[in-house]
């Protein structure tokens, strides 16, 4: 099983690259994983992925030809088609894009998205939640840009491969990316401080926007709460966005940190409707540049069920600290 987020799942073919099927309660996981040179630098071009041909339009699907195997000795990256824009992605950055991916050991096609005339088909944050290959794909792009990838085995499914996608232990995968949007989002929530709520936690920041918990003594809530710690002027977060967010749970009974996107370079992006119900109803109707803390019974969070791996029993309550750096509406499968 691949890594993703606490409580999160992506959405399109993020998803499926994650290698993680969808459920209501995916794992939760160590989000510092991921290899912080996938968006600390700019991955150079080679002699495999200048040999990758790719032909047609941008913005239309591609077409590909490369002689199998293909066996880089390190993640590769040329620009095919240089685009016009002049803000570069970079750690945090919220990419929207249209992509065709293919199995660079067997030359198969693995999945493409749709190329629409207007829009993109996935957003990509350049950070840890993606696969390290896709995120060298993208990051140091600008709007406009056609880039082919050639990913290392380790870059992509590594040793696991991912048996959904056709993608056996130890292929390369090759992306081709066109870059339609880049937006670079906040580091953290800059809102107006709010009232804070008399027997809700305490949220105390760090310099760079973290914050540290804790937990009244007292019992935990039987039913959700929600309350506005900052009140940011941005957009509207609806039911159904794909939205970025830095946040940090605790369990109410421990006090202990569970997950964390501030262990990352970047925020966290995702879609309100893919993740338990609590955290959803947290967001839908804020406003980006808000920070929010939420108290989630088990009925909003993992259920009976709870999640073993994170430390979480079917009767813990959680609480989630989350900076709304960003919002737009999920792009259409």
């Amino acid at each position: 099983m691949s890594k993703i987020p606490a409580l999160l799942t992506i959405v399109g073919l993020a998803l499926a690259l994650t290698a993680c099927a969808s459920s209501d309660t995916p794992e939760a996981t160590d989000l510092a994983s991921a290899p912080d040179a996938a968006y600390s630098e700019c991955t150079a071009p080679g002699a495999v992925s200048d040999a990758v041909d790719v032909t047609g339009d941008f913005g239309a699907v591609p077409t590909v030809k490369f002689d199998e195997p293909l066996d880089p000795s390190s993640t590769q990256r040329t620009v095919a088609i240089e685009g016009a824009g002049t803000t570069e992605a970079s750690g945090g950055s919220l990419v929207g894009a249209s992509l065709s991916v293919y199995n660079g050991t067997t030359g198969a096609t693995v999945q493409e998205t749709t190329y629409p005339t207007s829009g993109a088909s996935e957003t990509i944050t350049v950070g840890a939640t993606f696969l390290p290959g896709l995120v060298r794909a993208v990051n140091c792009s600008v709007e406009g840009d056609r880039i082919v990838t050639v990913s290392t085995a380790g870059d992509a499914f590594g040793a696991d491969g991912a048996e959904q996608l056709k993608i056996a232990a130890g292929d390369s995968v090759v992306f081709v990316i066109d870059v339609i949007s880049i937006t670079n989002l906040a580091d953290r929530a800059d809102g107006v401080d709010q009232p804070t709520v008399p027997g809700l936690p305490t949220v105390e920041l760090a310099k760079d926007g973290a914050p540290t918990i804790t937990i009244p003594d007292a019992e935990a809530p039987t039913e959700l709460q929600i309350s506005t710690l900052k009140l940011g002027d941005g957009a509207v977060v609806a039911d159904g966005d794909t939205v970025s967010v830095e946040y940090t749970g605790v369990v109410w009974a421990t006090g202990k940190t569970f997950d964390s996107s501030w262990t990352t370079v970047g925020p966290t992006t995702f879609v309100t409707s893919q993740v338990v119900p609590g955290f959803g109803a947290a967001l839908v109707g804020q406003t980006v540049g808000s920070q929010v803390i939420a108290v989630l019974p088990p009925s909003e969070g993992y259920g009976e069920a709870g999640q073993e791996s994170a430390g979480i029993s079917g009767t813990d309550t959680l609480v989630f600290v989350v900076d709304i750096v960003g919002t737009a509406a999920t792009p259409a499968a």
